[in-house]
């Protein structure tokens, strides 16, 4: 088996569909198995592709354990030489999955790589960073942030500068579509879960780097994404009433106590 697509499904049955007709209408030239993931929804999903897509391999958990769990259910199950995180809120175009497996087995040091991310009017969304600061979910939330010199500290974490036309080793990429070598994963494990939702993706990428694996942005590489990050735009007065504001909050602090003195990156890497 040369990839294991691994989707994540929690109460989303119409975008997961649709994703999966997506990855069946382009699929790659390769074997592949398409795993869905459902965190307990009980919207039909799994019952959905039972009926209509058989070949779906359908993982369902007792209970919603968040994110992170939802993918290592996923990885645990998956077969293949490499494995692709996809949100079911992105749409494969034709021949990205082609090119991203290639892209790999071009850069053997690569154990985690992400493609272009653009919104659905063709616009670049901001999906590789820097390693974030202890203070920076306060800029994110607050009138600091609309600083001047805070705001070129944001923009340099958002890598808002660089055109994203090249490809390039990042800190770490957004969760929404992780392409992961079967070695490194070995190597560097399953995502954190103690991590219930959110910040699992920069932990994860952080764990490659000090495992020696290097982290890329593929620019060659597009795909669409409908999702926004609206608990980064929630203003501080609002996050403080907002649930998922306090999970994201909450996903900071154990980011930051349990990787708090080390190093950034291996010095391998």
């Amino acid at each position: 088996m040369r990839l294991s697509i691994i989707i994540v499904n929690y109460k989303s049955a119409g975008v997961t569909r649709q994703c999966v007709r997506g990855i069946n209408g382009n699929p790659p030239p390769f074997t592949f198995e398409v795993i869905v993931v459902d965190n307990a929804s009980h919207d039909g999903c799994l019952a959905w592709l039972a009926e209509h897509e058989p070949h779906v391999l359908r993982v369902a958990l007792s209970e919603n354990r968040g994110y992170a769990a939802g993918c290592n259910a996923g990885m645990a199950k998956a077969q293949g030489d490499y494995v692709l995180i996809l949100n079911p809120d992105i749409t494969v175009l034709p021949g990205s999955l082609a090119q991203m497996v290639q892209f790999m087995e071009q850069h053997p040091q690569v154990g985690l790589a992400g493609p272009k991310l653009v919104n659905p009017d063709g616009s670049l969304q901001f999906s590789a960073y820097q390693f974030p600061k202890f203070w920076l979910p306060v800029l994110r939330r607050t009138i600091l942030g609309n600083v001047p010199r805070l705001e070129r500290t944001l923009r340099e974490y958002q890598l808002m500068d660089w055109d994203h036309a090249d490809n390039r080793p990042v800190d770490w990429l957004l969760g929404a579509c992780l392409l992961v070598r079967r070695s490194a994963l070995i190597m560097v494990g399953f995502m954190d879960e103690r991590y219930f939702l959110y910040v699992e993706d920069t932990d994860w990428c952080r764990a490659f780097w000090q495992k020696g694996w290097e982290v890329w942005y593929m620019a060659e590489v597009e795909l669409v994404h409908f999702h926004e990050r609206l608990s980064a735009q929630r203003p501080l007065t609002t996050a403080l009433f907002s649930h998922i504001s306090w999970i994201h909050i909450t996903s900071w602090l154990k980011y930051f106590a349990k990787w708090r003195g080390q190093s950034l990156r291996s010095n391998s890497a």
